[in-house]
Order: structure tokens, then sequence, then C-alpha cells
């Protein structure tokens, strides 16, 4: 093994080896014994003495840890603990101390740094993955800071640890006593972070070492001359704070804690703490304006929460909300300190409840208390401010974070102008009425109050650095880099509005190699694609980063700006400047006015940059590829609507409301089910299938606003109906590239969560024409070039479309892949003017499937009841080839992690049809010729008993006779269970929801959908056949064997 060797892991892994490691060393680790059983670990937590600390060893994320208060508890926590893992840790609880972390790299002469320390805002007792950590620390003395130095230095000395590792500590906050609560050997998730937030690059650093060389040879790879055995010196402060999707799991328990169930984050950097977290806080999430309680309003509202009526009970409830979430934090910690500021809390009784250091709590009401300053003034009397608006910029504070706090003048003194008004990229005059974000960017603008550009070059600007890893700050002097655009501040455009009809794509005019261009070098920049979150991933990363590095190949200079430490898109040598920066309109207009580019690329970072366009393309950005007035007739259900109609492309009946009151009429005429859904969202958040009108009131006046601003969309659910995706590339209306997917699940599951087969298996020829002639038409429609995606809803031959999208999609990657054409690259060719040949693609002639399968989290998600639905769930996904779709299919659900069943399995199948088909298609039979033991609930095990397939009756949990699913499930004997629920909506108190929560607590293999079960029945029979007359099943090639077939046909 190159690198740590293995004994040093082991060492670090195995707890009683590393209490031995600390005891050499001098150093104390946190009271903890190891137990493999329950009575064990009792006996271990009465040793230790309660709270304990429960987690399993040898597992990622803190899986199936959590506090134990009593023994009740213990026992609970191990037995999940114990599915995860052989071994269970019971450590002494350190809840309310500060935890830190120092990443550290050795080499083989033993030349030892620490890169970077970090601390977490949370107090110990939440996870590091779940915590918003700051570096460098904030809130240490120089001594305690060398304290924990050294001994980080002296442990990993110790462990001979090759390479880069972690180590991470305990504070007491009250004594300068500290405890170290473990190593990893290995880079982690928070080297990912430290190396963006110093911009030493530790994973290339550890595989040099790992190769040996020693860091006095390896250059700084920022500096590019001086030697890599330094620790870095930082002259800004970087914020991580990660992103939840909580809110897509009804019946979740969204307490946060000692495991990891963030699917994201993101990273800010500024000049002080203040302008960095409010930076964050908008970063990660769009409804939010900084530090700000109206964020924390909104998550009250979506609990139903009393909280928020008006009178004297609703100030005690609102008190005693809040008391709650500050002591058990939720995602939306951070701004309900901001409403317990605005309540009248004060620093001393926050940090009671949550055990935040002072320093931070004391930081953050400094940015109350501006708040207060501004909210008490009028638009005149902050222009006569300046230095106030100039503090709350330095602060963080964003411009439409002002205006919303900024009240409107009660008279205003009109200064005569000439006839047009002078207009700064999307800044106004202020004109009287309500202060708009705009107002505000042109009142800072003619103060002079502007950002400046720094950068970051790991030795605080001691040396000359040629770096192009960029921030944007109000506090500095200067820029550190030269910039296009940065002479002309104030300068007038007029605002571009969008016409009727849809105009012609932006493409850059094709510059032969050679000719001077007037301009010299041609910038593009490429807006990223956020904080990871379940609907919007790496896919979209990918696609950034194709669509960079195809812009430098051409020749042009590609700019990023995004704002995550997780992606390829933000390593600094990936683009030629890069602007970790929130993407935001403002930040974008600001680095747009500096940079001055040639065009923006918005269509290959997912939905954010999507929603960005339209302000955009108004304050004259040229938006490349598709234009806007397209983007915007596919975003706007109406307009779309319209737009199908006049092409004569079917769609599924639908209608929009403003009142409950039509939408109850609509829903009688058109026939239940229903599928509801509001304009402008991602990843069908807030999308639900309404079966009756009490379902439709509940839903609408809890999940989604109706008014007339935001109508909401109700359309006729189609039952038992395919759904087919298109994915194509267009140019200037041509279709030049496509590829057609289709879903194994029935329409009525979220494109995300569904498993994709492509080429399409199982389409009639009439159906494929069809889906081809439809995406040729809207494609020449809405003059696109660039990437699109059409998803279709077929039933016996009839086409309907459900909705198009004018960016690049989650199955990009996926099919790009298969076919081994990059389709990104084609279209950034297009957007940049280039010729294109469109890639020979011949579905008929491949000879192998590749199968996309959806991964989930249900595991980490406690109490989330894991089913399907319109709304999208999943958090990552795997791909596999096959010579058939069966084949494929098996390889990608255990990849999955899928585990293939062995001898028991149970069946509950609630809609009738889904009995019979599972009976009709044979998947039933052929379970038994197998020679499964098949256990089924009472309904189910009358009906397979009448069609003669031999089951055991099982009793569901909430009956509470035996033999029961929850007991056989719990000792182990089921491998795999098969529950198609009835209904679309579930509540946690279904004996389906039990037994689905049991399958996946219990670690054994849950199919929620009839399609997917049938399918996995059948493809488990097929190898099954294979195997017994002697022939392997599994054909394993490399990618490069699948894919020669479509190099030969280009």
């Amino acid at each position: 093994v190159l690198g740590t060797q293995i004994d040093a892991i082991m060492k670090t892994e195995d707890r009683d080896l590393f209490s031995k490691v600390a005891d050499a060393c001098g150093e104390k680790i946190a009271e903890s014994s190891c137990c493999d059983s329950v009575p064990d670990a009792i006996t271990a937590a009465e040793k230790i003495g309660y709270p304990v600390l429960v987690r399993a060893a040898y597992a990622l994320g803190g899986l199936g840890s959590g506090f134990a208060y009593n023994e009740e508890d213990l026992k609970k926590l191990v037995s999940v603990a114990l599915v995860n893992s052989p071994q269970v840790i019971i450590d002494k609880s350190l809840k309310g101390w500060k935890e830190l972390e120092y990443e550290v790299v050795r080499d083989k002469n033993d030349n030892c740094i620490t890169v970077c320390n970090m601390e977490n805002f949370d107090p110990m007792g939440v996870h590091t993955g779940e915590s918003i950590v700051i570096a460098p620390s904030q809130t240490l003395s120089n001594d305690e800071y060398y304290r924990l130095r050294q001994c980080a230095l002296k442990i990993i000395r110790h462990l001979g640890i090759v390479g880069e590792c972690n180590i991470q500590y305990a504070v007491d906050p009250h004594s300068s006593e500290f405890r170290i609560i473990e190593v990893n050997a290995r880079l982690s998730r928070s080297s990912a972070l430290a190396s963006k937030a110093t911009g030493y690059p530790l994973a290339y650093v550890a595989a040099k070492l790992a190769l040996g060389h020693d860091l006095v040879q390896l250059r700084n790879s920022v500096t590019r001359c001086t030697t890599a055995c330094f620790e870095p010196s930082l002259d800004y402060v970087v914020a991580k704070v990660p992103r939840w999707d909580l809110q897509k799991f009804s019946t979740v328990d969204a307490r946060i804690g000692s495991a990891m169930q963030s699917v994201g984050e993101v990273m800010a950097i500024g000049r002080t703490f203040e302008e960095t977290i409010q930076k964050a806080l908008r970063m990660v999430d769009e409804a939010s304006l900084g530090f700000d309680p109206i964020r924390y309003d909104l998550e009250l509202n979506r609990r139903g929460s009393v909280a928020l009526s008006q009178g004297e009970s609703a100030s005690e409830s609102l008190e005693a909300e809040l008391k709650k979430e500050l002591a058990n934090p939720t995602p939306v910690q951070m701004w309900a300190i901001a409403k317990a500021f605005e309540h009248g809390m004060d620093v001393e009784e926050v940090h009671e409840l949550t055990s935040i250091d002072r320093w931070f709590l004391s930081k953050l009401h400094g940015l109350h208390m501006i708040k207060g300053t501004m909210k008490s003034m009028d638009f005149n009397q902050l222009r006569n401010q300046p230095e106030l608006l100039k503090e709350a910029k330095l602060r963080g504070f964003s411009d439409r974070q002002i205006a919303a706090l900024v009240s409107e003048p009660e008279r205003m003194e009109y200064v005569a102008s000439p006839a047009l008004l002078p207009v700064d990229y999307g800044s106004l005059r202020y004109t009287g009425g309500p202060v708009s974000e705009a107002h505000i960017r042109h009142l800072r603008k003619k103060l002079g109050i502007v950002p400046v550009v720094k950068q970051i070059d790991t030795l605080a600007a001691e040396y000359p650095a040629e770096t192009n890893y960029l921030y944007l700050t109000y506090s500095g002097e200067e820029h550190d880099v030269d910039l296009a655009g940065s002479e002309k501040q104030c300068s007038d455009v007029k605002v571009t509005d969008l016409t009727p009809a849809i105009p012609e794509p932006l493409t850059l005019k094709f510059q032969a190699q050679g000719s001077d261009s007037e301009e010299g070098e041609s910038r593009i920049i490429v807006l990223g694609c956020g904080p990871y979150r379940i609907g919007s991933s790496v896919e979209f990363d990918w696609c950034s980063v194709s669509c960079v590095r195809t812009l430098r190949t051409v020749g042009h200079k590609a700019i990023v700006i995004n704002c995550n430490p997780e992606t390829v898109s933000t390593d600094f040598d990936e683009s030629d400047r890069l602007y970790f920066e929130e993407l935001s309109h403002e930040r974008v207009m600001d680095i747009s006015e500096l940079e001055n580019p040639r065009g923006v690329v918005i269509s290959v970072g997912g939905q954010t940059p999507n929603n960005l366009a339209l302000g955009l393309h108004r304050c004259g950005i040229r938006i490349l590829g598709t234009s806007v007035e397209a983007i915007d007739a596919c975003e706007d259900r109406n307009k779309f609507s319209k737009l199908c109609d006049s092409l004569r492309v079917d769609q599924p009946e639908w209608s929009q409301f403003a009142t409950l009151e039509e939408a109850r009429r609509f829903c009688k005429t058109a026939g239940y089910p229903v599928l509801v859904r509001p304009s402008y969202v991602l990843s069908g958040a807030a999308m639900r299938v309404v079966t009756n009108d009490d379902d439709l009131d509940l839903f609408l006046k809890t999940a989604a606003v109706v008014s007339r601003d935001h109508p909401v969309v109700i359309s006729k659910y189609i039952t038992g109906a395919k759904e087919v995706e298109m994915d194509g590339i267009g140019k200037a209306g041509e279709l030049v590239n496509y590829a057609i997917a289709e879903h194994i699940e029935n329409a009525g599951v979220h494109s995300g969560d569904a498993t994709l087969l492509l080429p399409a298996q199982r389409l009639f020829v009439e159906t494929h024409r069809r889906v081809k002639s439809i995406s040729a038409k809207l494609c020449k429609a809405l003059k696109i070039s660039g990437p699109f995606n059409i998803q279709f809803i077929c039933k016996d031959n009839e086409v309907k479309v459900i909705e198009c999208n004018l960016r690049a999609s989650r199955s990009m990657p996926f099919i790009s892949k298969t076919y081994n054409v990059n389709f990104i690259e084609l279209a950034t060719r297009i957007m940049s003017g280039l010729p294109v040949y469109p890639a020979i693609i011949q579905p008929m002639d491949i000879d192998y499937v590749a199968c996309k399968v959806p991964m989930f989290s249900f595991g980490r998600l406690k109490n989330s009841d894991p089913r399907l639905g319109v709304e999208m769930s999943s958090t990552g996904e795997v791909a596999c080839f096959g010579v058939n779709a069966y084949e494929a299919f098996l390889k990608g659900m255990l990849a999955a992690n899928f585990k293939l069943p062995a001898k028991n399995i149970v069946v509950s199948i609630g809609p009738v049809s889904a009995k019979t088909e599972f009976v009709s298609t044979g998947a039933a039979r052929q379970l038994q010729d197998m020679g499964f033991s098949l256990f089924a609930t009472k309904s189910t095990h009358e009906y397979l008993t009448k069609q003669g397939i031999t089951c055991s009756l099982v009793y569901k949990p909430l009956i509470k006779r035996e033999p029961n699913v929850l007991t056989m499930l719990q000792a182990g004997k089921i491998d795999m269970v098969i529950d198609v629920p009835d209904s679309m909506d579930s509540d946690a108190l279904t004996d389906g929801f039990k037994m689905r929560r049991g399958a996946i607590e219990a670690g054994v293999s849950l199919i929620t959908d009839i399609k997917t079960a049938i399918f996995a029945v059948t493809a488990i029979h097929k190898k099954w056949v294979r195997e017994s007359s002697g022939k392997s099943f599994w054909d394993i090639c490399s990618w490069q064997e699948y894919v020669e077939i479509v190099e030969r046909l280009n």
C-alpha cells in the first residue's frame, strides 16, 4: 500500500489501539469503550455514566449514531447501529464543548505541517458534516492554538502517517482541557474544504507524498516558486454552511445531531466573520437574505405553527418555539437566532440554550443592531448617511436585504433631470415607491461603494502570487488582478425588455485563430451549480466543467462563478479565473461589470443559473445560446401550453388557478387523481398527487402559496402510463443530436428517482418516431441553441408532453457516457458559434444497455418514509452496462447497495391492479420456481393463494399478532420486502409505513414500485436460469469495450 501503512490505519480505526497511542504521547482521548452486543453496551454505559454517545465503528458520516440519556435510548440506538457495523463505540458525552479540527500533512522524512485549523460554529454533539465550520479558528487563544498544533504533530508523527490526515479535538470552554476525538488517516470531507479554503491542494500533495516525494521538493502550486513545506497564512475568513433538504420528507425527524443528514454545502470567503457568514447563508438557501428572521418565519409557516399569529399567547408560544429550536437545532437554527434577537433575547440567553461561543453570537448580535438602525430609516436618510451603507456592505448585507429594511420616505424631493434617467447595469435612480434592489445598487454606485476583487494566494499577500482564485469583498482598497471593466463604473445602459416573439439565439461570431480581434482576449462567464441538493447535484458540475474545458480548448478565457467547495469547477486550475462567490443577481452583475465578458452561459448549471437569466438579460448581459424569451416560454406554464397548442402537440389536460374555489371546480370536471404544482420550481418541490377534495384543501393551505403572482397549475394525472425522456442539443432550432431513455417505473415517479434504460428498450417504433418529431417541432419553435430536455408521457401510442427544460438536464452525463458523445461539448461549440457535426448514434445497432439506478438515503433520515413519488428524494445515482436490460439493471441495483435475496421474501401489495399484474406477468410464479419462501400480508395472501401460489400469512405491524412482519425483520429472517403502497400520500401511522421503515432499519432490501418489483424478479429469474445451466450471467467488460461500437459508427 502506498502512503500511510495499514497498521497506522488500524491504529486510528480501532479504539483500543488508538487510546494506547494517545497514552504513549501523553494526551487524553474521550472516555470510551467498544462493544459488540447490547448487554456489553449497557455495562459500558453504566461504567462511563449517562449521557453517552453511541456510534458505529467503520461507518461514514456518523451513520446510526445518537445520544442516549438512559438504558432505553441505549438499547434502541445500539440495535440499529449493529445492523450497519460489527462494533459499536460508546463515548462519554462531551456535548457543549468546542469542536476543532486540524488538517495535517507529513512526508516520509518526517517533515510535518498543519495546513489548516478549523473551528465548528456548533458545539460538540453536532456532527462536523452538519456543522457550520469557520477557518481559521476565531475563538482560540494563541496558547490554545499552539497546544493543539503541538499535540497534532506529536500524534501524527507517532502514527507514522505519510500523506494527509485530520485530527479532531473537543475543547472545554470553561477550562483549557482538551480531548482528542479521532484521527482519520485519509483525506476526509473537511480536506476538500481545507484545500479550497487555503489554496493548498491537499489531495495532490498527498498523492505526491505517497509516491515517495518529500515536502521540500514539492512546489506550492499557487505561487509556483516557493516550497510546499509551509503552513498557509490567511488574510481572510472562510465559512462552510451545510445544505439540508429535510422538508421533502413529511414525516422526518428534523433535528440535527451526531449523524450526518446534509446533502451539500457552500463555502464563502470574506474579510470579516459577519460578511462571510451572511454570504454563506444566502448561498445555501435562495429564500434567505442573510442573517435574517424571514427564513425562519417561512419555516414556522410550513410547519403550521401557532407562533406566527398575533396576540399575547402567540408571543409566549413563539418564545417556547424559539427555545425548543435553539436547544435542539434543526436546519433553520441560524435564522432562529436572528428571530430570537429580534424577539428580545440577548447573547447570554442564546448562549445558555445553544452553547455556541459568545464571540460568534456577539458578532451576530452586531448584525442585528445594524439591521435595527436601517429599519428605522427611510431611503432619503440612508442616502445622507453613506458611512452606514458602507458599514452594512462591509458586514455582508446584500442590496436586496438593505432594500427590504429601508422604508419609503413620506415625501420625495424631486430633482429635475433630462428626459432619460441614467440607469447603471440594472440599477435604478430612486423616484419614490417601495425600495428595490436596483435602487440600492444605484445609490451605492453613485456613492462609490463598490466591491474589490481579492486573490487567495496562501501567503497572505507577502509574496507575489500567480493565482486566479478570487473573491469579492468590500474590505479592501484595490483590486489584486487586472480587470477589463474596472474603469467604467457608472456608465448608462438602457433596460432590455423581453420581445413578444422568440428571437434568434445568441452565439459568438466565430473568429479564426490568428486574425487579431479588436477585443484582445475573449472572456466568457460560466455560472456553476451552487450547493448540491436533492434534484441538483454533481451532474450539473460535470456539465459546467465540460463546458469550461471546451471553451478553453477553442481559445476562450473561461471565468467560473460558483460557491460549492465539493465541485471540480471550483478547482482553481480548471478555469482561467475562478470567483468563489454567490450565484445571486447582485454578485453576477458585479463580476460582469468588472470582467466585461462577451457572454454568459447559464444553461449548464441546473436551475439556479436558469432562474437568474431573466434579471441578467434585463440588465443588458448577453446570455449565450437559447434566448431568455424561450426560457421564459418554457418556465411559464401558460405560455408553454399555448405554444404546444399552436404546434398541435398534445399535453395532459391542465389549468391554472389563483383561488381554491376555481381549483376545486377544475378537479370536479377533469376527475381525480390530479397533479398539483406551483410555477418556477426545482426538482418537483411542493408537487403532489391529490386524490380528493380534502387532500387538495390541505395541500394548498400548507405547502404552496396560492396568489395572483404565483398561480398554481393543476393537471390531470394519467395512471399506468410510461414516462420517456428526450435529451437533445439544438442549433438555431435544428435538432443536432438526441437520446431517448425510458423509465422502468410508470409515470408518477419523479424522473430523478426513476430507473432509466438507455437506449430505450420497450417502446413501439411509432412512439419513438412521435417523440422525435415533437422534439424537433419544439426545438424549431423555441429556436433552441444548446442543451434541452423534454419529458413525455406515453400510453397506447399516444404521446403527451409533460414539460420542457431549456438547460442541461440531470441525465446529460449518463447519456454522454453511455453513447461516448459529450453532449455538452457539442452544445458549447454551438453557443460559441463554431461549426458542429452531429455524432452518429444508432440505438438499433448498439448491442449493450446502460441502466441508471437512483441511490436513496432513507437509512440516515430518521422516520422518513422510504417510497417514491412526484417529489424527488434520491441523493445520488449509479449506472451500469450490460448485455441486456436485465443484466444492466441487476448490476445497477447491486451497485446501489441492493442485496439479492437468499430465502425469505415478504410481499404486501395494496392496489388490486398491482396484485393482478404481479401474478399475470408471472413474477409470483418465478419466485416460487426459484425456491423462495413467500410471506404475504392478509389481502395479498388471499389473492395469491386463490391464484395457486403457495405463501405463508404474516400480520402487519399494527396488528399485534405473530408471526408479525416487524418481529421477523428485526430477527433478520427476511431478505427482501416488496411493499407497494395504496395511496400516494402517507402518514407515519399506517402499517405500510411501519413495514417500510422496519425494512430500512433492519438493512433489508426494499422495493416499493410494482414495475421495479416485476423487473427485478424477472432479472433474478434470468440469472437463476442461466446459472443453473452452468453458464455465467455477469458479463464484465471495461467501459472502453462497451462503447467501441459507437466509435466504429463514427
